[in-house]
Protein backbone atom coordinates (compact mmCIF):
# COMPACT_ATOMS: atom_id res chain seq x y z
CA UNK A 1 0.00 0.00 0.00
CA UNK A 2 1.61 3.24 -1.16
CA UNK A 3 1.73 6.09 1.33
CA UNK A 4 -0.77 8.82 0.47
CA UNK A 5 0.43 12.15 -0.85
CA UNK A 6 -0.22 14.64 1.92
CA UNK A 7 -2.43 17.64 1.11
CA UNK A 8 -0.88 21.04 1.76
CA UNK A 9 -3.17 21.61 4.77
CA UNK A 10 -4.19 19.12 7.46
CA UNK A 11 -7.17 19.92 9.65
CA UNK A 12 -6.92 19.26 13.36
CA UNK A 13 -9.90 17.85 15.27
CA UNK A 14 -9.22 18.70 18.91
CA UNK A 15 -12.29 20.99 18.86
CA UNK A 16 -14.45 17.94 18.10
CA UNK A 17 -13.28 16.59 21.46
CA UNK A 18 -14.46 19.69 23.38
CA UNK A 19 -11.09 21.35 23.91
CA UNK A 20 -11.75 24.34 26.24
CA UNK A 21 -15.32 24.75 24.90
CA UNK A 22 -18.22 22.44 24.07
CA UNK A 23 -19.56 23.13 20.57
CA UNK A 24 -22.84 21.52 19.62
CA UNK A 25 -22.80 18.53 17.29
CA UNK A 26 -24.24 20.70 14.51
CA UNK A 27 -21.45 23.26 14.99
CA UNK A 28 -18.87 20.51 14.73
CA UNK A 29 -20.54 19.10 11.63
CA UNK A 30 -20.52 22.53 9.99
CA UNK A 31 -16.73 22.73 10.37
CA UNK A 32 -16.28 19.22 8.95
CA UNK A 33 -18.58 20.09 6.04
CA UNK A 34 -16.61 23.22 5.18
CA UNK A 35 -13.33 21.27 5.25
CA UNK A 36 -14.77 18.74 2.80
CA UNK A 37 -15.83 21.58 0.50
CA UNK A 38 -12.52 23.44 0.73
CA UNK A 39 -10.09 20.76 -0.45
CA UNK A 40 -10.25 17.87 -2.97
CA UNK A 41 -9.32 15.21 -0.41
CA UNK A 42 -9.54 16.24 3.23
CA UNK A 43 -7.11 14.92 5.83
CA UNK A 44 -8.42 15.08 9.38
CA UNK A 45 -5.76 14.79 12.10
CA UNK A 46 -7.22 13.22 15.24
CA UNK A 47 -6.22 11.28 18.36
CA UNK A 48 -7.67 9.04 21.02
CA UNK A 49 -6.52 11.62 23.55
CA UNK A 50 -8.78 14.31 22.08
CA UNK A 51 -11.74 14.28 24.42
CA UNK A 52 -10.97 10.68 25.45
CA UNK A 53 -12.04 9.46 22.03
CA UNK A 54 -14.88 11.95 21.58
CA UNK A 55 -13.16 13.65 18.62
CA UNK A 56 -12.89 10.34 16.75
CA UNK A 57 -16.50 9.50 17.59
CA UNK A 58 -17.79 12.89 16.46
CA UNK A 59 -15.68 12.85 13.29
CA UNK A 60 -17.08 9.48 12.23
CA UNK A 61 -20.62 10.59 13.02
CA UNK A 62 -20.22 13.88 11.11
CA UNK A 63 -18.77 12.18 8.05
CA UNK A 64 -21.53 9.56 7.98
CA UNK A 65 -24.27 12.17 8.36
CA UNK A 66 -22.71 14.14 5.50
CA UNK A 67 -22.77 11.07 3.27
CA UNK A 68 -19.01 10.77 2.88
CA UNK A 69 -17.70 7.44 1.64
CA UNK A 70 -14.63 6.05 3.46
CA UNK A 71 -12.44 6.25 0.35
CA UNK A 72 -13.23 9.98 -0.03
CA UNK A 73 -11.41 11.07 3.13
CA UNK A 74 -8.08 10.56 4.89
CA UNK A 75 -7.91 10.21 8.68
CA UNK A 76 -4.79 10.36 10.81
CA UNK A 77 -5.01 8.89 14.31
CA UNK A 78 -2.27 9.62 16.82
CA UNK A 79 -2.21 6.50 19.00
CA UNK A 80 -1.13 6.14 22.61
CA UNK A 81 -4.18 7.04 24.72
CA UNK A 82 -7.17 4.75 25.14
CA UNK A 83 -10.68 5.47 26.39
CA UNK A 84 -11.63 4.07 29.80
CA UNK A 85 -14.67 4.67 32.02
CA UNK A 86 -14.79 7.98 33.90
CA UNK A 87 -14.71 7.17 37.62
CA UNK A 88 -13.76 10.61 38.95
CA UNK A 89 -15.58 13.97 38.81
CA UNK A 90 -13.16 15.17 36.10
CA UNK A 91 -10.96 13.28 33.63
CA UNK A 92 -7.53 12.44 35.04
CA UNK A 93 -5.60 13.62 31.95
CA UNK A 94 -5.00 17.29 31.14
CA UNK A 95 -7.33 18.63 33.87
CA UNK A 96 -9.26 21.72 32.85
CA UNK A 97 -8.60 21.32 29.12
CA UNK A 98 -11.57 19.17 28.06
CA UNK A 99 -15.19 20.13 28.67
CA UNK A 100 -18.04 17.84 29.77
CA UNK A 101 -16.47 14.50 28.91
CA UNK A 102 -18.27 11.24 29.66
CA UNK A 103 -15.08 9.12 29.55
CA UNK A 104 -11.50 9.18 30.76
CA UNK A 105 -8.28 8.28 28.92
CA UNK A 106 -5.10 6.52 30.01
CA UNK A 107 -1.73 6.33 28.29
CA UNK A 108 -0.90 3.07 26.52
CA UNK A 109 2.46 3.29 24.76
CA UNK A 110 3.74 -0.22 24.11
CA UNK A 111 3.28 -2.88 21.42
CA UNK A 112 0.04 -4.19 22.95
CA UNK A 113 -1.14 -0.73 23.96
CA UNK A 114 -0.83 0.67 20.45
CA UNK A 115 -2.64 -2.30 18.94
CA UNK A 116 -5.47 -1.74 21.42
CA UNK A 117 -5.57 1.99 20.64
CA UNK A 118 -5.67 1.25 16.91
CA UNK A 119 -8.62 -1.12 17.24
CA UNK A 120 -10.48 1.17 19.62
CA UNK A 121 -9.91 4.22 17.41
CA UNK A 122 -11.38 2.52 14.35
CA UNK A 123 -14.34 1.32 16.42
CA UNK A 124 -15.01 4.91 17.50
CA UNK A 125 -14.81 6.09 13.88
CA UNK A 126 -17.59 3.71 12.87
CA UNK A 127 -17.47 2.92 9.13
CA UNK A 128 -14.20 4.84 8.69
CA UNK A 129 -10.61 3.78 9.36
CA UNK A 130 -7.45 5.68 10.18
CA UNK A 131 -4.94 4.93 7.43
CA UNK A 132 -2.30 7.33 8.73
CA UNK A 133 -1.02 6.54 12.22
CA UNK A 134 1.63 7.58 14.71
CA UNK A 135 2.54 7.43 18.39
CA UNK A 136 1.13 10.41 20.28
CA UNK A 137 3.66 12.59 22.14
CA UNK A 138 6.42 10.04 22.76
CA UNK A 139 8.53 12.95 24.05
CA UNK A 140 6.16 13.45 26.99
CA UNK A 141 6.21 9.73 27.74
CA UNK A 142 10.01 9.63 27.77
CA UNK A 143 10.19 12.90 29.70
CA UNK A 144 8.23 11.35 32.58
CA UNK A 145 10.96 8.79 33.28
CA UNK A 146 11.91 8.61 36.96
CA UNK A 147 15.53 7.59 36.35
CA UNK A 148 17.88 6.20 33.70
CA UNK A 149 16.56 2.64 34.06
CA UNK A 150 12.99 3.86 33.66
CA UNK A 151 14.04 5.90 30.62
CA UNK A 152 15.52 2.81 28.95
CA UNK A 153 12.34 0.86 29.66
CA UNK A 154 10.24 3.66 28.20
CA UNK A 155 12.42 3.83 25.10
CA UNK A 156 11.81 0.13 24.63
CA UNK A 157 8.06 0.78 24.98
CA UNK A 158 8.21 3.46 22.28
CA UNK A 159 10.11 1.19 19.91
CA UNK A 160 7.64 -1.60 20.68
CA UNK A 161 4.83 0.79 19.76
CA UNK A 162 6.50 1.42 16.41
CA UNK A 163 6.92 -2.33 15.87
CA UNK A 164 3.14 -2.52 16.14
CA UNK A 165 2.70 0.27 13.59
CA UNK A 166 5.18 -1.38 11.21
CA UNK A 167 3.20 -4.64 11.42
CA UNK A 168 -0.04 -2.79 10.66
CA UNK A 169 1.58 -1.20 7.62
CA UNK A 170 3.09 -4.49 6.41
CA UNK A 171 -0.35 -6.09 6.68
CA UNK A 172 -1.85 -3.33 4.54
CA UNK A 173 -4.08 -2.03 7.32
CA UNK A 174 -2.49 1.44 7.34
CA UNK A 175 -0.82 3.45 4.57
CA UNK A 176 1.79 5.40 6.47
CA UNK A 177 3.39 5.77 9.90
CA UNK A 178 4.88 8.85 11.48
CA UNK A 179 5.95 10.67 14.61
CA UNK A 180 5.06 13.98 16.16
CA UNK A 181 6.69 15.69 19.12
CA UNK A 182 7.34 19.13 20.56
CA UNK A 183 10.82 17.94 21.60
CA UNK A 184 12.27 17.28 18.17
CA UNK A 185 15.21 15.33 19.63
CA UNK A 186 12.68 12.52 20.10
CA UNK A 187 11.76 12.77 16.41
CA UNK A 188 15.47 12.20 15.74
CA UNK A 189 15.57 9.23 18.13
CA UNK A 190 12.60 7.55 16.48
CA UNK A 191 13.87 8.21 12.96
CA UNK A 192 17.18 6.56 13.90
CA UNK A 193 15.32 3.32 14.71
CA UNK A 194 12.22 3.35 12.50
CA UNK A 195 11.63 3.90 8.78
CA UNK A 196 9.11 6.71 8.97
CA UNK A 197 6.88 8.07 6.24
CA UNK A 198 6.33 11.44 7.89
CA UNK A 199 7.18 13.53 10.94
CA UNK A 200 5.31 16.41 12.56
CA UNK A 201 7.15 19.33 14.14
CA UNK A 202 5.54 21.73 16.63
CA UNK A 203 6.83 25.18 17.65
CA UNK A 204 10.20 24.36 16.07
CA UNK A 205 10.15 25.94 12.59
CA UNK A 206 8.50 29.36 12.60
CA UNK A 207 9.72 32.84 11.67
CA UNK A 208 10.43 33.38 15.38
CA UNK A 209 12.36 30.15 16.03
CA UNK A 210 14.17 27.97 13.51
CA UNK A 211 17.42 26.91 15.11
CA UNK A 212 20.21 24.89 13.57
CA UNK A 213 19.14 21.72 15.41
CA UNK A 214 15.70 21.87 13.77
CA UNK A 215 17.14 22.72 10.38
CA UNK A 216 19.66 19.89 10.67
CA UNK A 217 16.90 17.43 11.53
CA UNK A 218 14.91 18.63 8.52
CA UNK A 219 17.88 17.87 6.28
CA UNK A 220 18.34 14.42 7.86
CA UNK A 221 14.66 13.56 7.44
CA UNK A 222 14.77 14.74 3.84
CA UNK A 223 17.67 12.39 3.15
CA UNK A 224 15.63 9.56 4.70
CA UNK A 225 12.67 10.30 2.43
CA UNK A 226 10.49 11.45 5.32
CA UNK A 227 7.82 14.09 4.63
CA UNK A 228 7.55 16.80 7.30
CA UNK A 229 4.31 18.37 8.53
CA UNK A 230 4.69 21.65 10.40
CA UNK A 231 2.31 22.55 13.23
CA UNK A 232 2.02 25.33 15.81
CA UNK A 233 3.32 27.65 13.09
CA UNK A 234 2.16 30.71 15.07
CA UNK A 235 4.02 29.60 18.23
CA UNK A 236 0.63 28.86 19.80
CA UNK A 237 -0.87 32.13 18.56
CA UNK A 238 1.76 34.55 19.83
CA UNK A 239 3.04 35.54 16.39
CA UNK A 240 -0.42 36.69 15.31
CA UNK A 241 -1.30 38.67 18.44
CA UNK A 242 -1.96 36.15 21.21
CA UNK A 243 -0.45 36.32 24.69
CA UNK A 244 0.70 32.68 24.89
CA UNK A 245 4.12 31.79 23.48
CA UNK A 246 4.44 28.02 22.95
CA UNK A 247 1.45 27.53 25.28
CA UNK A 248 2.93 29.64 28.12
CA UNK A 249 1.37 33.01 28.97
CA UNK A 250 3.90 35.85 28.73
CA UNK A 251 3.90 39.62 29.18
CA UNK A 252 6.01 42.49 27.88
CA UNK A 253 7.73 42.47 31.26
CA UNK A 254 8.54 38.75 31.31
CA UNK A 255 9.60 38.46 27.64
CA UNK A 256 10.42 41.92 26.24
CA UNK A 257 12.55 40.28 23.52
CA UNK A 258 9.62 38.30 22.15
CA UNK A 259 7.31 41.31 22.09
CA UNK A 260 9.98 43.46 20.44
CA UNK A 261 10.40 40.81 17.75
CA UNK A 262 6.64 40.64 17.19
CA UNK A 263 6.29 44.41 16.99
CA UNK A 264 8.92 44.60 14.23
CA UNK A 265 7.43 41.59 12.45
CA UNK A 266 3.88 42.97 12.50
CA UNK A 267 5.04 46.37 11.25
CA UNK A 268 7.00 44.81 8.40
CA UNK A 269 4.05 42.66 7.34
CA UNK A 270 1.93 45.82 7.26
CA UNK A 271 4.52 47.59 5.14
CA UNK A 272 4.33 44.81 2.54
CA UNK A 273 0.55 44.42 2.77
CA UNK A 274 0.54 40.77 3.85
CA UNK A 275 -0.95 39.16 6.94
CA UNK A 276 1.35 37.85 9.68
CA UNK A 277 -0.58 34.58 9.54
CA UNK A 278 0.19 34.09 5.85
CA UNK A 279 3.87 34.83 6.44
CA UNK A 280 4.02 32.29 9.29
CA UNK A 281 2.42 29.58 7.17
CA UNK A 282 4.49 30.33 4.07
CA UNK A 283 7.73 30.37 6.09
CA UNK A 284 7.24 26.60 6.48
CA UNK A 285 7.41 26.10 2.74
CA UNK A 286 10.80 27.82 2.47
CA UNK A 287 12.11 24.44 3.62
CA UNK A 288 11.73 21.81 0.88
CA UNK A 289 11.31 18.98 3.40
CA UNK A 290 8.09 20.55 4.76
CA UNK A 291 5.21 19.47 2.54
CA UNK A 292 2.20 20.36 4.70
CA UNK A 293 1.00 22.44 7.63
CA UNK A 294 -1.53 21.51 10.28
CA UNK A 295 -4.09 24.20 11.12
CA UNK A 296 -7.05 24.24 13.49
CA UNK A 297 -10.27 26.19 13.66
CA UNK A 298 -13.56 25.95 15.52
CA UNK A 299 -15.31 28.30 13.06
CA UNK A 300 -16.71 27.12 9.71
CA UNK A 301 -16.04 30.57 8.27
CA UNK A 302 -12.31 30.22 8.89
CA UNK A 303 -11.79 26.96 7.00
CA UNK A 304 -11.44 28.51 3.54
CA UNK A 305 -9.15 31.26 4.83
CA UNK A 306 -6.88 28.59 6.33
CA UNK A 307 -6.61 26.94 2.92
CA UNK A 308 -5.81 30.33 1.40
CA UNK A 309 -2.99 30.85 3.92
CA UNK A 310 -1.32 27.73 2.56
CA UNK A 311 -1.49 29.09 -0.98
CA UNK A 312 -0.61 32.73 -0.24
CA UNK A 313 2.14 34.52 -2.16
CA UNK A 314 4.77 36.38 -0.13
CA UNK A 315 6.99 38.99 -1.82
CA UNK A 316 10.62 37.75 -1.88
CA UNK A 317 11.65 41.24 -0.74
CA UNK A 318 9.87 40.64 2.58
CA UNK A 319 12.07 37.64 3.37
CA UNK A 320 15.15 39.69 2.52
CA UNK A 321 14.06 42.52 4.81
CA UNK A 322 13.36 40.08 7.63
CA UNK A 323 16.89 38.71 7.19
CA UNK A 324 18.44 42.18 7.06
CA UNK A 325 16.61 43.26 10.21
CA UNK A 326 17.57 40.13 12.12
CA UNK A 327 14.06 38.71 12.34
CA UNK A 328 15.08 35.46 10.67
CA UNK A 329 18.46 33.73 10.52
CA UNK A 330 18.30 32.04 7.13
CA UNK A 331 19.08 33.37 3.68
CA UNK A 332 16.15 33.22 1.30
Amino acid sequence: MAKPALPRVLFGTSALGNLFVEPTHDEKKAVVEQVLKAVPTALFDSAGKYGAGLALEELGRCLEELGVEPEQVLISNKLGWKRVPLTTPEPTFEPGAWVNLKNDAVQAISYDGIMECYRQGNALLGKYEARIVSVHDPDEYLGAAADEADLEARRADVLGAYRALAELKAAGKVQSIGVGAKDISVVGFVSDHVQLDWAMFACSVTPFVHGEVARGLLRKLGEQGVDVINSAVFNAGFLIGGDHLDYVKITRESRPDAFAWRDKFTALCGEFGVSPAAVCVQFSFLFPQIVAVALNTTKPSRVQSNVELANASIPPALWRRMREEGLISIDV
